[in-house]
């Protein structure tokens, strides 16, 4: 029970401590990629890549945003690792579907991404990408923010209270983050099952 509690009363700090600035602004951002008919690429690996894949859908039913991860795709991502390598799967994927100034790339990582300590650099590589082609960046990650917290527009960066419990609070919050996101009245457009259901 002392764990369980303790685990509890961090994630209470941590909510406490969140710019909440930040996730307003990414709300301000995602309107715009909507307004402009733009896209959403969401990335991630391990646990940011089933946040990406939730956030997808979504965003795609909820929000009514044309949404993308490029880990839903095995086959492409698995022959993309076995042909150049997993540095690149993600920058590749971005530059096939024709990445544009409209689009956001959205980052689901703990770290956000070291390209010197050789950490997350799929990651690093599609953010440089995207920033170079002109499109919004924004993320929710963990520890110091890495790489997405330098290029981002708006980002949220979890307050670390625990060095052991980094991941878990991070991965957790990014879920309760973007369902804030796609269920705030500027950004979801069609009704959820539950919460129509007399």
């Amino acid at each position: 029970m002392e764990y369980i509690d303790k685990y509890f009363e961090e994630m209470n700090q941590i909510t406490e401590e969140i710019d909440k600035g930040e996730i307003n602004r990414i709300v301000g951002l995602i309107n715009n990629v909507r307004k402009n008919k733009g896209r959403i690429f969401f990335i991630g690996s391990g646990g940011g890549s089933a946040n990406a894949s939730h956030a997808v859908n979504d965003f795609r039913k909820i929000a009514g945003i044309e949404s993308y991860t490029p880990t839903d795709n095995v086959s492409e991502l698995t022959a993309r690792t076995n042909d150049d390598g997993w540095e690149s799967v993600f920058v590749e994927y971005l530059k096939t579907s024709k990445l544009n100034k409209n689009d956001m790339v959205f980052v689901f990582s703990v770290g956000g991404g070291n390209e010197k300590k050789n950490i997350s650099v799929n990651i690093v590589k599609a953010l440089k990408y995207a920033k170079n082609i002109g499109a919004k960046i924004s993320g929710i990650v963990g520890r110091d923010g890495g790489y997405t917290k330098k290029l981002s527009d708006a980002c949220v960066v979890i307050p670390t209270v625990n060095e052991k419990t980094v991941t878990p609070h991070t991965e957790a919050l990014q879920g309760v983050i973007w369902h804030l996101i796609v269920s705030h009245p500027k950004i979801q457009k069609n009704d959820m099952k539950w919460e129509s259901t007399k």
